[in-house]
């Protein structure tokens, strides 16, 4: 793919007491013909997340023309798996409501942090949502003990289809544990309810030195199916993304030489290039993306010139 990088277009900084930095897996999600609305996390001074938005023009992206001034979704109750922060997944239409599939954070004494989804609706265009139950969506299992955290939702023939990380362990890089985590596939006839002996599917596996792949981001086109995902090896340095391919979204082949977007010189992804995601607009394609310290300074723009 060959990519024109249009900057960093917001970062991450505010002024508010909920927004210290941060603007963490920014999804993108056409609210009208204007306006693009762009989910992201905001990370208060402690570091947990809400989830806000940065709204930019349709006719000029790299345009900011409004951003939340306080949470689309806040914290979960004390003591539910979502009270130390909320991120992106996905936010999709589904008849008169959008659908947030998030990612919540809870802090335990014997690992790092726990991650499942939750699932979360909105009956105002997108402007606040509330959770459909407390408790996780997709929550622990044998095969996810500490991560199952959906990140694509896709309503087809009936079904909902998910691709999310799945992870049990825990990689220790320089004296910091770091989690591990593949990708995986599953369904479910509402969205919200999954059986217990659920459908798992191992899609896309880490290679090599990496330890974690994940944030998968998959889209429907006429050929077959395309993920985008971000991957980590061992040697703490690098986190960036891959892409694979699909006929049926179950079965995949990485390609992950021809992403093409690549790192910056200097700037705010010279180091780190992740969490892409696509949204088309008329006749563009663009992708919003995070850079350095996985989204700490904000989110950029890049826009597809050619496949």
């Amino acid at each position: 793919m060959k990519w024109k990088k249009l900057g960093l277009i917001f970062d991450g900084k505010s002024n508010v007491e909920w927004h210290a930095d941060s603007a963490l897996t920014p999804t993108p999600f056409k609210l009208n013909d204007e306006v693009i609305r762009v989910y992201a996390g905001f990370r208060d001074a402690q570091g947990a997340s809400r989830i806000g938005y940065v709204d930019v023009l349709i006719s000029d992206p790299t345009k900011v023309v409004k951003v939340s001034d306080k949470p689309c979704l806040d914290l979960g109750e004390n003591g539910c798996f979502d009270d130390n922060g909320v991120i992106l997944g996905d936010v999709v239409r589904h008849g008169s409501e959008i659908r947030m599939y998030y990612v919540g954070f809870q802090l335990v004494k014997k690992a790092k942090f726990l991650a499942y989804s939750g699932l979360a609706v909105s009956h105002d265009g997108g402007e606040t949502f509330e959770r459909v139950k407390q408790t996780p969506i997709l929550d622990r299992s044998d095969d996810g003990l500490t991560i199952n955290a959906i990140h694509t939702a896709l309503y087809e023939n009936g079904v909902w289809r998910f691709w999310y990380a799945a992870g049990s362990g825990w990689e220790n890089i320089n004296g910091v544990d770091y989690p591990q985590y593949h990708i995986k596939y599953t369904e479910s006839q509402d969205g919200i309810n999954f059986s217990h002996d659920r459908l798992s599917v191992l899609c896309v596996d880490n290679e090599g030195t990496e330890y974690r792949i994940g944030r998968p981001s998959v889209y429907k086109l006429d050929s077959g199916y395309l993920m985008f995902y971000t991957k980590g090896s061992t040697s703490g340095e690098d986190y960036y993304p891959g892409v694979a391919y699909s006929d049926d979204g179950i079965t995949w082949q990485r390609r992950d030489q021809e992403f093409g977007l690549e790192l910056s010189s200097d700037g705010f992804d010279s180091r780190h290039l992740c969490y892409p995601r696509l949204i088309n607009v008329g006749d563009k394609v663009l992708c919003f993306y995070n850079g350095n310290d996985m989204g700490k300074h904000g989110f950029g723009l890049a826009e597809l010139e050619s496949w």
